[in-house]
């Protein structure tokens, strides 16, 4: 009986911290997206001067590897004419890696 309690104790004790785990890398990702600006043209619902992050993460719903490093290119050179007129500013100051992160965290849903 001791036993089926203790290997239940680590049972618990692992969900918990896989799902500390998982939460902490969406919380680092939105500070990422923070710290580089990127919320500050992006909102999660409504587009502001860029197109919301629901938008991106429609319209991007099926990418595949190749497709995300032509989006992480484009979050650091910038770009115009897939969303309209107003250009994306490059972003000279986000890594290739980080740039990574946050397409994926985009087309998550920010999640």
């Amino acid at each position: 009986m001791k036993h089926n309690i203790l290997n239940s104790l680590l049972q618990i004790s692992l969900i918990l911290t896989s799902s500390m785990l998982v939460n902490t890398t969406a919380y680092a990702d939105k500070a990422l997206a923070q710290s580089k600006n990127c919320l500050s043209c992006h909102n999660a619902q409504r587009k502001l001067i860029g197109p919301s992050i629901k938008s991106i993460a429609e319209k991007y719903s099926a990418v595949d590897t190749n497709q995300i490093l032509i989006l992480a290119k484009k979050v650091r050179e910038g770009g115009v004419g897939i969303w309209g007129s107003i250009p994306m500013s490059s972003n000279p100051q986000v890594t290739v890696a980080e740039s990574e992160i946050l397409v994926k965290w985009f087309l998550a849903g920010g999640n």
